[in-house]
Protein backbone atom coordinates (compact mmCIF):
# COMPACT_ATOMS: atom_id res chain seq x y z
CA UNK A 1 0.00 0.00 0.00
CA UNK A 2 2.87 2.41 0.89
CA UNK A 3 4.68 1.63 -2.41
CA UNK A 4 1.46 2.26 -4.33
CA UNK A 5 0.90 5.59 -2.56
CA UNK A 6 4.52 6.66 -3.21
CA UNK A 7 4.11 5.77 -6.87
CA UNK A 8 0.97 7.94 -7.03
CA UNK A 9 2.82 10.88 -5.49
CA UNK A 10 5.71 10.55 -7.94
CA UNK A 11 3.31 10.34 -10.88
CA UNK A 12 1.48 13.43 -9.69
CA UNK A 13 4.74 15.37 -9.18
CA UNK A 14 5.92 14.39 -12.65
CA UNK A 15 2.64 15.51 -14.20
CA UNK A 16 2.82 18.83 -12.38
CA UNK A 17 6.39 19.35 -13.62
CA UNK A 18 5.40 18.64 -17.21
CA UNK A 19 2.40 20.95 -16.88
CA UNK A 20 4.47 23.91 -15.70
CA UNK A 21 7.15 23.22 -18.35
CA UNK A 22 4.50 23.41 -21.06
CA UNK A 23 2.95 26.44 -19.44
CA UNK A 24 6.27 28.30 -19.50
CA UNK A 25 6.34 27.97 -23.28
CA UNK A 26 2.99 29.74 -23.71
CA UNK A 27 2.99 33.37 -24.64
CA UNK A 28 0.49 35.16 -22.43
CA UNK A 29 -0.75 38.70 -22.69
CA UNK A 30 -0.83 40.96 -19.65
CA UNK A 31 -4.61 40.60 -19.53
CA UNK A 32 -4.84 36.82 -19.80
CA UNK A 33 -1.95 35.89 -17.48
CA UNK A 34 -3.57 36.90 -14.13
CA UNK A 35 -6.83 35.15 -15.00
CA UNK A 36 -5.02 31.96 -16.01
CA UNK A 37 -2.92 31.89 -12.87
CA UNK A 38 -6.04 32.44 -10.75
CA UNK A 39 -7.69 29.40 -12.37
CA UNK A 40 -4.55 27.31 -11.83
CA UNK A 41 -4.34 28.35 -8.19
CA UNK A 42 -8.00 27.43 -7.63
CA UNK A 43 -7.53 24.04 -9.23
CA UNK A 44 -4.49 23.26 -7.07
CA UNK A 45 -6.33 24.34 -3.91
CA UNK A 46 -9.39 22.23 -4.71
CA UNK A 47 -7.25 19.25 -5.63
CA UNK A 48 -5.32 19.31 -2.38
CA UNK A 49 -8.40 20.09 -0.25
CA UNK A 50 -10.37 17.04 -1.35
CA UNK A 51 -10.22 14.07 1.02
CA UNK A 52 -8.31 11.08 -0.36
CA UNK A 53 -7.96 7.39 0.40
CA UNK A 54 -4.42 8.05 1.67
CA UNK A 55 -5.16 10.95 3.98
CA UNK A 56 -7.61 11.92 6.68
CA UNK A 57 -11.16 12.80 5.75
CA UNK A 58 -12.23 16.31 6.62
CA UNK A 59 -14.59 16.11 9.61
CA UNK A 60 -18.21 17.03 9.11
CA UNK A 61 -18.75 20.45 10.63
CA UNK A 62 -21.80 21.73 12.45
CA UNK A 63 -23.10 24.94 11.02
CA UNK A 64 -25.46 27.51 12.42
CA UNK A 65 -28.15 28.67 10.02
CA UNK A 66 -29.27 32.19 10.69
CA UNK A 67 -32.55 33.71 9.52
CA UNK A 68 -32.79 37.11 7.91
CA UNK A 69 -31.39 39.83 10.15
CA UNK A 70 -34.84 41.42 10.41
CA UNK A 71 -36.13 38.32 12.23
CA UNK A 72 -32.99 37.51 14.18
CA UNK A 73 -34.24 35.95 17.44
CA UNK A 74 -33.18 32.86 19.37
CA UNK A 75 -36.43 31.14 18.38
CA UNK A 76 -35.35 31.17 14.74
CA UNK A 77 -31.93 29.58 15.22
CA UNK A 78 -31.50 26.04 13.93
CA UNK A 79 -28.48 23.76 14.03
CA UNK A 80 -27.71 21.13 11.41
CA UNK A 81 -24.97 18.53 11.32
CA UNK A 82 -26.15 15.90 8.90
CA UNK A 83 -29.05 15.08 11.23
CA UNK A 84 -32.63 16.39 11.38
CA UNK A 85 -32.72 20.08 12.22
CA UNK A 86 -33.08 20.84 15.90
CA UNK A 87 -34.36 24.10 17.31
CA UNK A 88 -31.66 25.85 19.31
CA UNK A 89 -34.28 27.48 21.51
CA UNK A 90 -35.67 24.06 22.51
CA UNK A 91 -32.16 22.88 23.37
CA UNK A 92 -31.62 25.95 25.52
CA UNK A 93 -34.97 25.37 27.23
CA UNK A 94 -34.12 21.74 28.01
CA UNK A 95 -30.73 22.76 29.39
CA UNK A 96 -32.39 25.39 31.57
CA UNK A 97 -34.86 22.82 32.93
CA UNK A 98 -32.08 20.36 33.74
CA UNK A 99 -30.04 23.09 35.41
CA UNK A 100 -33.05 24.19 37.49
CA UNK A 101 -33.79 20.63 38.63
CA UNK A 102 -30.15 20.14 39.57
CA UNK A 103 -30.22 23.38 41.55
CA UNK A 104 -33.36 22.27 43.42
CA UNK A 105 -31.83 18.89 44.28
CA UNK A 106 -28.72 20.48 45.75
CA UNK A 107 -30.81 23.04 47.64
CA UNK A 108 -33.06 20.35 49.11
CA UNK A 109 -30.11 18.54 50.68
CA UNK A 110 -30.30 21.09 53.51
CA UNK A 111 -33.30 21.45 55.83
CA UNK A 112 -33.97 25.08 54.90
CA UNK A 113 -33.52 24.30 51.21
CA UNK A 114 -35.89 21.33 51.35
CA UNK A 115 -38.55 23.54 52.93
CA UNK A 116 -38.15 26.16 50.21
CA UNK A 117 -38.40 23.56 47.45
CA UNK A 118 -41.48 21.92 49.02
CA UNK A 119 -43.16 25.29 49.51
CA UNK A 120 -42.58 26.25 45.87
CA UNK A 121 -43.77 22.87 44.55
CA UNK A 122 -46.94 22.73 46.64
CA UNK A 123 -47.87 26.22 45.54
CA UNK A 124 -47.19 25.74 41.83
CA UNK A 125 -48.60 22.22 41.45
CA UNK A 126 -51.36 22.03 44.07
CA UNK A 127 -52.16 25.68 44.79
CA UNK A 128 -51.67 25.08 48.52
CA UNK A 129 -51.05 28.29 50.43
CA UNK A 130 -49.27 29.38 53.59
CA UNK A 131 -51.64 27.58 55.98
CA UNK A 132 -51.16 24.26 54.20
CA UNK A 133 -47.41 24.77 54.23
CA UNK A 134 -47.47 25.21 58.00
CA UNK A 135 -49.25 21.87 58.32
CA UNK A 136 -46.76 20.22 55.97
CA UNK A 137 -43.86 21.69 57.91
CA UNK A 138 -45.21 20.31 61.19
CA UNK A 139 -45.91 16.91 59.63
CA UNK A 140 -42.52 16.34 58.02
CA UNK A 141 -40.69 17.82 60.99
CA UNK A 142 -42.23 15.04 63.10
CA UNK A 143 -41.58 12.40 60.47
CA UNK A 144 -37.98 13.13 59.49
CA UNK A 145 -36.92 16.63 60.57
CA UNK A 146 -36.75 17.30 56.81
CA UNK A 147 -33.70 15.06 56.52
CA UNK A 148 -33.57 13.25 53.17
CA UNK A 149 -31.27 10.62 54.69
CA UNK A 150 -33.71 9.78 57.50
CA UNK A 151 -34.34 6.04 57.65
CA UNK A 152 -36.38 3.98 60.09
CA UNK A 153 -34.51 0.68 60.38
CA UNK A 154 -37.40 -0.94 62.20
CA UNK A 155 -40.12 -0.21 59.64
CA UNK A 156 -38.06 0.60 56.55
CA UNK A 157 -39.62 4.05 56.07
CA UNK A 158 -37.24 6.38 54.29
CA UNK A 159 -36.70 10.00 53.36
CA UNK A 160 -38.29 13.35 54.13
CA UNK A 161 -41.84 12.06 53.76
CA UNK A 162 -40.97 8.67 55.35
CA UNK A 163 -42.49 6.59 52.58
CA UNK A 164 -43.44 3.08 53.69
CA UNK A 165 -42.42 0.96 51.96
CA UNK A 166 -39.75 3.23 50.55
CA UNK A 167 -40.01 1.62 47.13
CA UNK A 168 -43.31 3.45 46.63
CA UNK A 169 -41.24 6.44 45.59
CA UNK A 170 -40.13 4.61 42.45
CA UNK A 171 -43.30 5.92 40.77
CA UNK A 172 -41.44 9.24 40.71
CA UNK A 173 -37.86 8.04 40.20
CA UNK A 174 -35.56 5.22 41.23
CA UNK A 175 -33.11 7.65 42.84
CA UNK A 176 -35.35 8.07 45.92
CA UNK A 177 -32.62 6.93 48.32
CA UNK A 178 -30.44 9.97 47.69
CA UNK A 179 -32.57 12.53 45.86
CA UNK A 180 -34.53 14.86 48.18
CA UNK A 181 -36.46 16.32 45.25
CA UNK A 182 -37.82 12.87 44.39
CA UNK A 183 -38.84 12.37 48.02
CA UNK A 184 -40.61 15.74 48.25
CA UNK A 185 -42.38 15.25 44.93
CA UNK A 186 -43.63 11.83 46.00
CA UNK A 187 -44.66 13.07 49.46
CA UNK A 188 -46.80 15.87 48.07
CA UNK A 189 -48.34 13.49 45.53
CA UNK A 190 -49.15 10.97 48.28
CA UNK A 191 -50.79 13.62 50.47
CA UNK A 192 -52.84 14.92 47.56
CA UNK A 193 -54.12 11.45 46.63
CA UNK A 194 -54.87 10.20 50.14
CA UNK A 195 -55.76 13.29 52.19
CA UNK A 196 -56.38 16.07 49.66
CA UNK A 197 -54.38 18.56 51.75
CA UNK A 198 -51.38 18.66 54.11
CA UNK A 199 -53.60 19.90 56.94
CA UNK A 200 -55.80 16.80 56.63
CA UNK A 201 -52.68 14.63 56.68
CA UNK A 202 -51.37 16.50 59.73
CA UNK A 203 -54.70 15.97 61.50
CA UNK A 204 -54.40 12.24 60.81
CA UNK A 205 -50.86 12.20 62.22
CA UNK A 206 -51.93 13.95 65.41
CA UNK A 207 -54.59 11.28 65.97
CA UNK A 208 -52.56 8.22 65.04
CA UNK A 209 -48.91 9.31 64.91
CA UNK A 210 -48.66 8.18 61.32
CA UNK A 211 -50.28 9.26 58.07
Amino acid sequence: MKKFALSKVRTFASAVGEFFAALSQLKLSRRSAPALWAVIGSMIFLGTAQPTAYGLEFPMTTRLELPNSANLTSKNFTVTSGAPMVSLSSQISEMAIVADISRQVEMARTVSGAKKVAKALMKSKYSWGKGQYECLNSLWKKESHWNYKAHNYRSGAHGIAQALPATKMEVISDDWRTNPLTQITWGLHYIDLRYDTPCAAWAKWRRSHYY
